[in-house]
């Protein structure tokens, strides 16, 4: 008599879209994360094949979930652009993210940012940018010929990847795209718009004014042309032609 033996079945790992931590501890933290998020985002808006993503659990290794962090804001060039849970690297052509960004907090500081610092250059990111908002400190490394080494002075560097200039004024961090222009919160974005909206208001009001005074003076010319053929209408009925001297 046989027996059959039921073959063993692999538990299948679940890959949690959640670390129970809070995206950020305070709102200076919640700003600029949201703010360099958003920046890099519109940097890359028309490029179906960047995907930007803020505070989103990368595992970089297929079958163990406990490795893995979630940077502050990365880019990934040659991923397309879509909604996920978590960035699972195998499913994602096993490319690691090649930028990202951490904010600093009172809660996530040195053991915690030296422990993603090993994790980036062991998983392969080739940039990460740091920012102490609250000290303005900013710090970065970069991989050069496959080693992993620290920026040595960040004010007026640029991304080799993304073409972004980091500058500080006061300790405050400003982050200028290829194209010049400043990443900027969401409420500067929209004062922004306000007052372009306002110039180009005035611009147009301007522009009216000045046609009103073209077609009044195309009025004025007309009717003192209308005047003076009646003027001659006048004469020549008096048996003068217009413009003869005698």
């Amino acid at each position: 008599m046989s027996v059959s033996v039921p073959l063993a079945t692999v538990p299948q790992v679940v890959y949690p879209d959640s670390d129970g931590q809070p995206m950020a501890e305070n709102t200076k933290q919640f700003r600029w994360i949201v703010t360099i998020q958003g920046g890099l985002d519109a940097l890359y808006a028309n490029d179906p094949n960047v995907f930007v993503a803020g505070d989103l659990l990368w595992y970089p290794v297929e079958g163990d979930n406990t490795i893995r962090t979630a940077p502050d804001a990365m880019v990934v060039f040659g991923r397309p652009k879509k909604d996920r849970g978590s960035y699972q690297q195998w499913l994602e052509n096993h490319i690691a993210p090649q930028v990202v960004f951490e904010v600093l907090s009172p809660g996530n500081r040195r053991m915690e940012i030296v422990r993603k610092l090993g994790f980036f250059e062991h998983y392969g990111v080739e940039e990460c940018y740091i920012y102490d908002p609250d000290d303005g400190d900013l710090s970065g490394w970069q991989r050069v010929h496959g080693q992993w080494r620290a920026i040595e002075t960040m004010n007026g560097f640029t991304s080799p990847r993304l073409g972004v200039r980091f500058a500080l004024t006061n300790g405050e961090l400003e982050l200028y795209g290829p194209d010049g222009r400043r990443f900027a919160t969401f409420v500067e974005l929209s004062q922004q718009r306000a007052t372009e909206q306002q110039r180009a208001d005035a611009e147009q009001q301007r522009a009216d004014a000045e046609q009103q005074r073209a077609d009044a003076e195309q009025q004025r010319a007309a009717a003192e042309q209308q005047r003076a053929e009646r003027l001659a209408d006048q004469l020549r009925a008096l048996g003068v032609e217009p413009g003869n001297g005698s």
